[in-house]
């Protein structure tokens, strides 16, 4: 479910104008994959995942399978749900996909024979690409004509291989599965550290059989800048799908915006993830109206509890009307009694500057929080050029519910130690904030 953050990425690649002759998917990716073979554009997907109903990823098995105990039973549940409503929301088009003029395969292992095919485009339908997303013991795997089809993941999580082997010059691998330093203990995050283990080192082994064959070519490598959130955090509405393709098309301009001709060394190193200090997650959505029209902005910020609020990551989406434009280069800065996002948006070709201020002084009286609930939107040419939109937003009531809702500590694990982050979070906001 967390692959929504390439949705976001796929949408600053097209702003780039990159296209590409063959493109590939394993596990999760598959949705990506399959929705641009099918044509769907990334800021439609990117609405898209707007619409998933998380709770579709998963469907209940007959009620026999239940009842033959947990040591007998097959997987938790099947892939109906995929199939049925995911794929579909996502705009995935079989017959698109099986006749699109760009070149596609979808990784599935076939456990019969232990081997990770790379099925071609024609020849895969909507069971065989749910079953490429069938983690075993999570979700039951395919049975056909002798075969058992189920995830890649366990032996590998992007085929940089298959693209060398057509011919691929320039591989740009977008990967979200992780790769941490930072070994956790509980069974969920051992789970997906042997998928990370795993992912890592097929990775490991297609790079050093181009090297040891001389294949040479440039690498380009798109990956989070923190881990990304397992999938039970979106179940339990801590994170959204849209927060994840805020921070997926942050992360792909935060690469663009710097990437040279010559790629990323060809190591598995290039899709190292830092491991995050103690932070608190939240996201903000902030109303008003502007020129007759509406006008939100969605928020999704990463605030360290210790060091300067400029560390914070902060991605987001301005919409105006029926436009929605995302937000690159985001960043908090602490003025004399200000607190203002400021972010780059790239729109037809222009670059133009955001900054959303909050006054953080609270006006003597009982009314701190209308003091602290007004932000002034500005939109500009990039420079102080000319004015594109200006805005008086606001958190209101529902917002504020909404922000204290999403808080979700970042970077600890353990009831206690994620009490305390709310804790220290609170302080912090004190500390930002002072009285006139």
């Amino acid at each position: 479910m967390r692959v929504a953050w390439q949705a976001g990425v796929l949408l600053a690649l097209e702003e780039d104008g990159l296209t590409f002759d063959h493109v590939d998917g394993t596990s999760g990716g598959i949705l990506t994959a399959a929705a641009h073979l099918s044509g769907v554009r990334a800021a439609d997907l990117c609405r898209r995942w707007r619409d998933v109903d998380v709770r579709d990823f998963g469907s209940a098995l007959p009620v026999r399978d239940y009842l033959r105990g947990p040591w007998n039973l097959p997987a938790i549940g099947d892939a109906d749900g995929i199939v049925r409503r995911v794929l579909p929301t996502l705009g995935v088009d079989v017959e698109a996909v099986r006749t699109s003029p760009v070149a596609g395969t979808f990784n599935v292992v076939d456990f019969v024979t232990k081997e990770c095919v790379a099925l071609d485009a024609h020849d895969v339908d909507a069971p065989l690409l749910a079953a490429g997303m069938s983690l075993p013991g999570w979700v039951t795997p395919l049975h056909r004509d002798g075969h058992v089809w189920t995830d890649a993941v366990w032996v590998r999580d992007a085929n940089v291989t298959e693209a060398l082997r057509r011919g691929a010059d320039e591989v740009w691998l977008v990967w979200c599965i992780g790769n941490s330093p930072a070994w956790r203990d509980g069974p969920l995050e051992q789970y997906v550290h042997m998928i990370e283990m795993s992912a890592a080192g097929a990775l490991a082994a297609d790079l050093a059989l181009a090297a040891a064959t001389g294949r040479e070519f440039v690498l380009h490598v798109v990956h989070p800048q923190l881990p990304l959130p397992l999938d039970p955090e979106l179940y339990l509405g801590r994170i959204s799908a849209d927060s994840l393709v805020q921070l997926g098309y942050r992360d792909a301009r935060r690469y663009l915006d710097v990437r040279t001709a010559e790629g990323v060394p060809r190591a598995p190193a290039s899709t190292a993830t830092t491991d995050p200090a103690p932070s608190a997650r939240l996201t903000e959505r902030l109303r008003g109206i502007a020129g007759g029209r509406d006008v939100t902005l969605d928020l999704t910020v990463v605030l360290p509890l210790d060091g300067p609020v400029h560390d914070a990551v902060v991605a987001g989406a301005l919409t105006s009307g029926d436009e929605r434009t995302f937000l690159a280069d985001g960043h908090l800065v602490r003025g004399d009694g200000t607190l203002t996002y400021a972010a780059t948006l790239h729109v037809g070709g222009r670059l133009l500057d955001l900054v959303a201020q909050r006054d953080t002084v609270d006006d003597p009286g009982p009314d701190r929080w209308r003091d602290l609930d007004r932000v002034h939107l500005t939109v500009r040419e990039r420079d102080g050029g000319a004015v594109v939109l200006d805005a008086a937003l606001r958190l209101g009531s529902d917002g504020l519910r909404r922000l204290l809702a999403s808080v979700e500590p970042v970077g600890v694990r353990g009831v206690l130690r994620r009490a305390d982050v709310v804790r220290r979070l609170v302080g912090r906001a004190d500390a930002l904030t002072r009285v006139r």
